[in-house]
């Protein structure tokens, strides 16, 4: 991108997820597209996540769902578990049938995924250390300035950039909120083996929610979320406060983790982990009101993934509804320049990204409002919130995992992405 008038049909800001995913979806129907990526090179954190159903929907449209079943365990089951009495407090199927068919989660480590995609598109489609900086509008194209110091014009500007998106702010999108939680999460090796069971076990209540889960016989993630307290100590630090040393962010949650009944296998698990290179993290959303009457798209920009829907982590959704978005919005952008006569193709892809927006903006809020309301149940210390979770809520709470999943992003754009 060295000289000052280059030049693109379609620009993706960002190669995480959803990046990656559109970029994919578009080359699959013979789209071409450019990935502008910040980093000098793939993106390595966060270890892993889940993917449910609706996730692998959503990768089996792109042709690589069957390589990540390949490398990872499928779960078969959700334990919770009461933080204060060590007791079960229910017990869940994962492979159960859902409205379209049965259920499937696997813990999937991010930068396979992430590779897996890339390797599908064609060599030089992701462009590494191309930050943008700010853009401008010049005759309908939009002018990127990129922190080399070049320019790039792009017709089409699709913002995946993550939460503190350029491409969000530009379109006026609500800045992110602050959920007044923290996370932090590592993983654990075992080369003889972990012996753990494929199944998910989370532990709710005593102020913090934390849950781990194997993705191969041999590798154990988990995570630990808390509400960092208010009000520092006498020598003027927050107890909770979250710049620490990987070593002292371990011993933190450790001491959370002991001072609850949590298994003492989970307690070893924690202990002989790497930890994330992003120690600990504020976990932030957007409004989900704010959502419904976002400008998701405007004229030949739009956004996906993180950059449009932030979310607490608490349904494990945000990785796999930024996969949904890929696909949805690839065969809407897809489906419009493929079928577009020499005049019109500007009118049909304003016309497509505001379909992808208007699909998008209920099933962005519905997520981001719902996984807010379960982090908060789950994790709350307060003693009625406990008893009504622990006496009443628990199955509603986790049925609703299974719920958000049972979706299909296909169904909304016919079947499958081919060329």
């Amino acid at each position: 991108i060295q000289q000052q008038d280059a030049a693109e049909d379609i620009v993706i800001a960002g190669a995480g997820l959803a990046g990656l995913a559109v970029a994919l979806g578009l080359h699959r129907k013979g789209v071409r597209s450019v990935v502008l990526e910040s980093s000098p090179e793939r993106r390595t954190s966060g270890f892993a996540f889940f993917t449910w159903t609706n996730a692998f929907r959503a990768l089996d449209a792109l042709g690589v769902g069957d390589k990540m079943r390949g490398r990872h365990l499928q779960l078969q089951g959700l334990r919770v578990m009461t933080s204060s009495t060590g007791e079960i407090a229910r017990e869940m199927d994962l492979r159960v049938n859902g409205k379209l068919g049965p259920h499937e989660v696997r813990c999937v480590q991010r930068n396979v995924l992430l590779q897996a995609l890339e390797e599908e598109l064609p060599p030089g489609t992701v462009r590494y250390s191309s930050k943008i900086v700010s853009i401008d509008d010049q005759d309908g194209a939009k002018i990127l300035h990129i922190a080399d110091g070049s320019t790039l014009r792009a017709k089409v500007l699709i913002g995946c950039d993550g939460i503190n998106s350029v491409v969000a702010k530009w379109l006026g999108l609500a800045k992110p909120s602050e959920s007044g939680r923290t996370a932090t999460r590592g993983y654990a090796k075992y080369p003889e083996g972990h012996g753990f069971e494929p199944k998910i076990l989370q532990f709710v209540g005593e102020g913090f929610r934390a849950g781990l889960v194997p993705w191969s016989d041999t590798d154990v993630y988990w995570f630990f979320t808390w509400s960092p307290a208010p009000s520092p100590d006498a020598n003027g630090k927050d107890d909770d406060a979250v710049d620490r040393s990987a070593a002292a962010m371990k011993q933190f949650v450790l001491t959370k983790m002991t001072g609850a009944k949590v298994s003492p296998e989970v307690l070893e698990a924690v202990e002989r982990s790497e930890m994330s290179d992003v120690l600990a993290a504020p976990l932030r959303f957007r409004s989900p009101l704010s959502l419904l009457f976002a400008s998701i798209s405007k004229g030949n920009v739009c956004v996906a993934g993180d950059a449009l829907h932030p979310t607490t982590p608490d349904l494990a959704q945000g990785a796999c509804t930024a996969l949904e978005d890929g696909v949805v919005l690839a065969r809407c952008l897809g489906d419009a320049i493929v079928g577009a006569g020499s005049g019109e193709q500007k009118e049909r892809v304003v016309a497509a990204l505001r379909r992808y927006a208007g699909i998008r903006r209920w099933r962005s809020a519905q997520v981001i409002a719902v996984s807010y309301a379960v982090g908060f149940v789950q994790e709350s210390d307060h003693s009625v919130v406990s008893f009504v979770r622990d006496m009443l809520l628990s199955g509603v709470l986790a049925k609703t995992l299974l719920m958000m999943p049972d979706y299909d992003c296909d169904t909304y754009e016919v079947h499958h992405i081919t060329m």
